[in-house]
């Protein structure tokens, strides 16, 4: 087979287990069959809505059945589905889906006042369709769609960025994603095989439910979703506009969840909160694997998790939406991976910046690079594709930014992103390194370095940090990172702050810190 897409592998999935779980989202349960008619009313609908191949429909929407029905119901019909923030406004909003040309938005009713507010800045935009009662008068009134219409050389638009500039369209085309992700799986499909094999292959497969905790607005989630969907596995998602590690915990008991995926500590640490206060609340012995990626995932939160769930492996992949699958790390009771240190993937590499590639020990800091199943570019940024997408050592590479060096041991070491690097007195600091150690202390949660400029130094290293209730003792904290760390990398200046106000991604928002570092200690360098 020439190439293949979600269209045709999920509709082979629906007829290989037509009565089996697909969905669970709070009390709504769907099965295989219910999902691929449903999609396929919804891709009729957009289709009767003027939409053709190669469209965007835009998914502005928490995690939910209606978001997966919108990419399985956009792949039927050879759209393209299009992630979107659901903590954008309204510029921004016109900003991303200007930039896509975006033809069709399925939004969440609870942000009907900033699509209102945005509509008539978008002519192009030929169907808005909101969840709830339009959303399943819209899906009643058509036939479902025929199946097959899908192609492989269609898009997934996946908008990454923004905490430091516009958000850029990841562009992927559904065969190389789908190809990417199926490599990964531990329960992969036959590659590029036609929809009959691939349902004669799933036929005896048994279920595997997963939960999806991360936003699937994100890379992260979304791929993790798809993985388990394509596998023919069940989504399990957890209703509300906060996250409650709770209501996460209940549902991984209630519906014997074996697979997890997290954002780093964000999640991690809440959901170990959690389990300390009331050890015994939870039944938890189906879960067997812990998946994060996109945030730091410390070492004694790990620690802390396999205590309650010894039979889990805690997976901490390392990657991004442009470059998925560098490298990751496992960890399990006695053997508990080392925060921000990776083991290399085949298809993940150092690329110093003469195009050489790294080599275990040479102590030389290089950019993280993937080669293999990459995506197209960027939407509408050739000049941002040339920097990221290049070609070295008779490869084409995707090069995100983020910094490493390759350890003897063949083990990455990730330092961070070059735009948190700050620059003190001529040294390099990167601050997810510093982070980690001060995350170490006693009573801290979490932290957030950045740099604030000193006439003497050029910048010098301050923190934010969030305590269990206890009192940031500035000295003691000094102290301790001081023993882990060079000294010019031990911040200077250090506040207490009672939340980071992480994004929904668990990522730090620079903008915001470098407003709250500006209030304190002067222009901020985040």
């Amino acid at each position: 087979m020439a190439g293949w897409n979600y269209g045709d592998v999920l509709e082979a999935v629906a007829r290989a287990h037509p009565s089996r779980t697909a969905l669970i989202h709070g009390g709504r349960r769907m099965d295989w069959a219910e999902f691929d008619q449903r999609a396929a009313r919804l891709a009729a609908v957009l289709e009767a809505g003027g939409l053709r191949p190669g469209d965007v429909v835009a998914e502005y929407m928490r995690n939910g059945t209606a978001y997966l029905e919108t990419f399985f119901a956009a792949s039927k019909a050879a759209l393209a589905p299009m992630n979107t923030n659901y903590r954008y406004v309204e510029d921004e909003l016109e900003q991303i889906w200007t930039d896509a040309d975006v033809k069709a938005v399925v939004y969440d009713a609870e942000f009907r006042d900033r699509v209102a507010a945005v509509r008539e800045r978008l002519p192009g935009v030929r169907v808005w369709l909101e969840t709830g009662a339009p959303y399943e008068e819209a899906l009643a009134a058509q036939e479902p769609r025929p199946h097959g219409g899908g192609r492989p050389d269609s898009l997934v638009l996946i908008y990454t960025g923004g905490t430091t500039g516009r958000p850029k369209g990841v562009m992927w085309r559904q065969d190389d994603l789908l190809s990417m992700l199926n490599a990964q799986s531990t329960r992969a499909i036959p590659d590029r095989a036609a929809p009959e094999v691939v349902a004669e292959h799933l036929a005896g497969r048994r279920e595997i439910r997963s939960l999806i905790a991360s936003p699937l607005m994100h890379g992260a989630g979304l791929f993790y979703a798809l993985s388990a969907l394509s596998g023919a596995g069940t989504v399990v998602t957890v209703p509300g506009a906060r996250f409650s590690a709770e209501a996460l915990l209940d549902a991984l008991a209630e519906e014997r969840v074996q697979g997890l995926s997290i954002v780093g500590d964000a999640f991690a640490r809440p959901l170990l909160d959690a389990l300390d206060a009331e050890p015994r609340r939870w039944d938890l012995s189906a879960l067997r694997v812990i998946f994060s990626s996109g945030a730091i995932w410390s070492g004694p939160v790990k620690e802390g998790l396999l205590r309650h769930i010894p039979k889990a492996r805690l997976v901490d992949g390392l990657g991004s939406s442009e470059a998925s699958s560098i490298g990751s790390t496992v960890s399990v009771p006695g053997d508990v991976a080392g925060t921000a240190s990776f083991r290399v993937s085949e298809r993940g590499a150092v690329l110093h910046d003469d195009g050489t590639l790294a080599t275990p020990g040479d102590g030389r800091i290089g950019r993280l690079a993937v080669s293999g199943w990459l995506p197209v570019g960027y939407l509408n940024d050739p000049a941002k594709s040339a920097e990221v997408f290049v070609e070295a050592a008779g490869r084409r590479w995707s090069v995100p930014g983020d910094l490493a060096v390759l350890e003897a041991d063949g083990r990455i070491k990730l330092l961070g992103r070059g735009s948190s690097c700050i620059n003190t007195g001529g040294e390099k600091v990167f601050a997810e390194e510093v982070e980690e150690a001060v995350k170490t202390y006693p009573g801290i949660v979490d932290a957030a370095v950045l740099g604030v400029p000193d006439e003497r130094l050029g910048a010098k290293v301050v923190a934010f940090v969030v305590t269990d209730g206890r009192e940031a003792d500035a000295g003691g904290l000094q102290a301790h990172v001081r023993a882990r760390l060079a000294g010019y990398k031990v911040p200077r200046r250090i506040a207490r702050v009672d939340s980071l106000d992480r994004l929904a991604n668990g990522k730090l928002d620079h903008r915001l810190l470098a407003r709250r570092a500006e209030r304190l200690w002067g222009t901020a360098r985040a």
